[in-house]
C-alpha cells in the first residue's frame, strides 16, 4: 500500500505544483500562506516550526511572498520579535486559486471512484494521517487541522 500512496502522492504534488506555478508560488509558499491566513501575525520561528523548516528558510519564503505582494508586515520588526506577517488581498486570491488547483487534483485522482468510495477513502486517509506514530509530535496534524472543512 505504501508504494501506491507514494505514487499517488507524487502525482498529486506534481499536479498541484503545476497549478501553483501559474501563480508564481510553490508548495512551501502555499503552506506559509495557509498558516498566516489561519493565524495572522505568526513569528518566523512559529511558521518554520509548523512547516518543519529552518527559520532562515522560512524568512526566505516569507520574503518571496512579501516581494510578490502576497503578505505584508505590520509594524517594523527587529531580530527576535514577531514577524507580524499578514496575508494581503492578493495573497487571499492566490490562496483561493491554489485551493481550486487542489480540488481539481482531487477530482483527477478520484475520477472513476463513486461518491461512497470517495467518502470511505477520505475517512480512512484522515484516520491514517491523524494516527499517532511512536515518537511523533504530530505537528502535521496541527498544520492541516481544518483543511478538510476548508476545502468544501
Amino acid at each position: 500500500m505504501s508504494i501506491f500512496l507514494i505514487a499517488l502522492g507524487r502525482r498529486a504534488r506534481e499536479s498541484i505544483e503545476a497549478g501553483l506555478r501559474e501563480h508564481g508560488i510553490a508548495y512551501h509558499h502555499l503552506s506559509a500562506l495557509g498558516h498566516l491566513k489561519r493565524q495572522p501575525g505568526l513569528s518566523y520561528s512559529e511558521l518554520a516550526r509548523r512547516a518543519r523548516v529552518t527559520v532562515q528558510s522560512m524568512q526566505t519564503t516569507a520574503s518571496h511572498l512579501e516581494q510578490g505582494g502576497l503578505v505584508e508586515r505590520g509594524a517594523a520588526t527587529s531580530p527576535g520579535r514577531r514577524a507580524d506577517l499578514h496575508v494581503t488581498v492578493r495573497g487571499l486570491q492566490v490562496l483561493a486559486a491554489a485551493e481550486a488547483a487542489i480540488r481539481s487534483t482531487d477530482e483527477e485522482l478520484l475520477a472513476g471512484v463513486s461518491p461512497a468510495e470517495r467518502a470511505t477513502v477520505e475517512s480512512a486517509l484522515l484516520r491514517m494521517f491523524t494516527a499517532r506514530s511512536p515518537g511523533s509530535d504530530n505537528a502535521d496534524d496541527r498544520s492541516w487541522s481544518g483543511f478538510k472543512d476548508q476545502r468544501r
